[in-house]
């Protein structure tokens, strides 16, 4: 898919990747729907994105981890922008840490990190299936093709995003319906720099030992060209499609080099 010309939706753009990703699909010629939490960091981002080209960014304030959050997000942009051609669904929380992790942590973290991907495809798919076309992104990370030492919700709730990508991909593959799937390592953002300074969640360090850590416009840059060439999985870092294959191949070889990486880094 080429970019220019085309309405996208990028969730968790309020920073990080998902702004990279706002700017970068804005400068490809789109008109972008910024959606996050907060609002004023949206704000700025839009005024500077339209200063350059009037009515060509909008933004939506909301807790995405709701269904009626998802809904009202896609009828906000179709009223915006008259449809959406591409949906990336961004945004992610890293919370968790063992079993001993809260309930409600591990709700937020499917909600976020699963369920609004699956919430948007409900209100997406109806238009998409109906036009015979509809591109489809998600965010889910290398932790949903391999493990995330140090936190069980995140190596979960990754997992089920990149087979969502993957269902998605094979049921309405068929149909017109385009999906990709992002898949990186360390990537400097606040999920990243915050990691350093907590118990919980992924571990900075982790990342950090397993390979480089890549600024979001890398990303953004490596996500435009995977949707130029309409292929499923963006690995900015390399080294993951070599970890995946080691993994498919050499199962128990891949688990034993996890555990010394895990004692290395946590010491357990």
């Amino acid at each position: 898919m080429e970019l220019r010309g085309k309405v996208t939706v990028v969730t968790g753009a309020a920073g990080g990747i998902g702004k990279a990703l706002a700017e970068r699909f804005h400068a490809e010629g789109a008109s972008v729907v910024l959606a996050d939490r907060e609002a004023a960091p949206l704000d700025t981002s839009v005024a500077q994105l339209n200063a350059t080209r009037p009515n060509s960014a909008f933004a939506f304030a909301a807790n995405l981890g709701t269904e009626q959050a998802n809904a009202d997000l896609v009828r906000a942009s179709i009223e915006k922008f008259g449809q959406i051609d591409l949906f990336f669904a961004n945004a992610g929380v890293g919370l968790g840490s063992d079993l001993s992790t809260s309930e409600q942590d591990w709700d937020t973290a499917f909600d976020i990190n699963f369920n609004a991907h699956r919430w948007a495809a409900k209100y997406l798919l109806p238009d998409w299936l109906a036009r015979g076309e509809g591109y489809f992104c998600s965010t889910a990370s290398a932790a949903g093709l391999l493990s995330q030492i140090g936190s069980a919700p995140y190596t979960v709730t990754k997992h089920a995003a990149v087979a969502f990508a993957e269902w998605l991909s094979i049921t309405y593959g068929g149909r017109g319906v385009l999906v990709s799937c992002l898949c990186p390592q360390g990537v400097n953002t606040n999920m990243l720099k915050g990691a350093d300074n907590s118990n919980d969640g992924p571990s900075g360090n982790v990342v950090r030992v397993a390979g480089g850590v890549l600024e979001p416009e890398e990303v953004a840059q490596a996500c435009v060209d995977t949707i130029r060439a309409e292929t499923f999985l963006v690995l900015p870092h390399p080294e993951v499609a070599q970890y995946m294959a080691l993994k498919a191949t050499e199962r128990d070889r891949w688990l034993a080099g996890m555990r010394k990486l895990q004692k290395r880094v946590l010491g357990v």
